[in-house]
């Protein structure tokens, strides 16, 4: 895709004005702050203190971070082969229904480790199917895969609310708390004094080295590359662009559906109406804000969570509402985006 292609083969002299970007969001959010009346370096102590003030605090920024990194490395298939996969959001939640589903069946026929990890799978499968179906819907419907996305997702929070207000309530009352606690056995566990689970953080760098890995170490990842660039040449070559999107949609999918599995068994140990968290959208902002390049992905994804968590300090301290950091992610964003505009325009 165009957006994709801005700054993959340039000379490292060329790369320079990149560092126009922190600078121009710095100071993007440094005037908006200024405009409301707030002091933009109160706020960043206060963001910084809510994310990186302890450990205890920094392990919950690491519990953001490794969905988010799951969903932001499902991305980089899809972008890589030209696709705008709106729907991972959906497949992160119905990744969530489907580990839970597993997780409710009655037990006593397996241990607790092999059940867990029938049901991350599961969760993965969930979603992989749901990435399939948008892309089914895109390549033999002929829908767009921007509003097949968004109405999956759509699709996937009514049937999650469906869910807890219905077959899977808690005993005597439906709560938009969402369903009962799963038995603790099935929760991944996390040590005394972290928030984040060790397993969904293996989880979450192993995946980002396995698609490092495909992406630019493989066949795979040329034939991605083909078939987002110039799909009647790679037509030339053997490859089927129809084919090719929806293994980019599985593989988002089940990254996503993963994501969706540890929010249930790590961070909730429940199904909820917000199961999501919205990390889905969270991730469409870290890889363009990345440019679609993988080894930015991680330390974006990671500054994005450290906003995340740091925000819940705001209304606390400064009685500021904790969406103060969706602005401030916006405004990196739009400065990224602004950048590589203006670059496109020179060469």
């Amino acid at each position: 895709m165009k957006a994709q292609q801005s700054i993959e083969n340039q000379s490292p002299g060329s790369r320079l004005p990149l560092l126009l970007i922190p600078a121009l969001a710095l100071t993007l959010v440094c005037l908006l702050l200024l405009v409301l009346g707030l002091s933009p370096l109160t706020i960043g102590r206060a963001l910084a203190s809510g994310s990186v003030g302890n450990w205890l605090k920094f392990s919950h920024v690491l519990s953001v971070w490794s969905p988010l990194l799951l969903c932001s490395c499902g991305l980089l298939f899809t972008f890589r082969a030209g696709l705008w996969n709106i729907g991972i959001e959906g497949q992160v939640i119905l990744g969530a229904i489907c580990c839970t589903a597993v997780l409710r069946l009655p037990g006593g026929l397996l241990p607790p480790p092999a059940v867990l990890t029938l049901a991350l799978l599961a969760g993965g499968a969930g979603g992989g199917l749901w990435g399939i179906l948008a892309g089914e819907l895109r390549n033999r419907g002929g829908v767009n895969e921007i509003f097949g996305g968004l109405g999956l997702n759509f699709v996937g929070q009514g049937l999650v609310i469906w869910l807890i207000f219905g077959p899977w309530k808690r005993a005597g009352i439906a709560s938009m708390s969402g369903t009962d606690l799963l038995p603790p056995h099935f929760w991944l566990q996390s040590p005394p004094g972290w928030r984040v689970a060790p397993v969904a953080l293996a989880l979450a760098v192993l995946t980002l080295a396995a698609s490092i890995l495909l992406l630019d170490r493989t066949r795979f990842g040329l034939r991605l590359r083909a078939a987002g660039t110039s799909p009647g040449a790679a037509r030339l070559f053997g490859i089927e662009p129809d084919r090719i999107s929806l293994q980019a949609m599985f593989l988002a999918g089940l990254l996503a559906g993963l994501a969706g599995g540890l929010q249930v068994t790590a961070v909730y140990h429940r199904l909820i109406p917000a199961i999501s968290s919205g990390y889905g959208y969270l991730a469409l902002l870290v890889v363009m804000l990345a440019n679609y390049r993988p080894l930015a992905v991680p330390l974006i994804a990671l500054f994005f969570a450290c906003l995340v968590t740091g925000s819940i300090q705001l209304p606390i301290s400064l009685q500021i509402d904790s969406s103060l950091a969706g602005v401030i992610q916006g405004a990196c964003v739009l400065s990224a985006l602004l950048v590589y505009g203006l670059r496109k325009e020179k060469s």
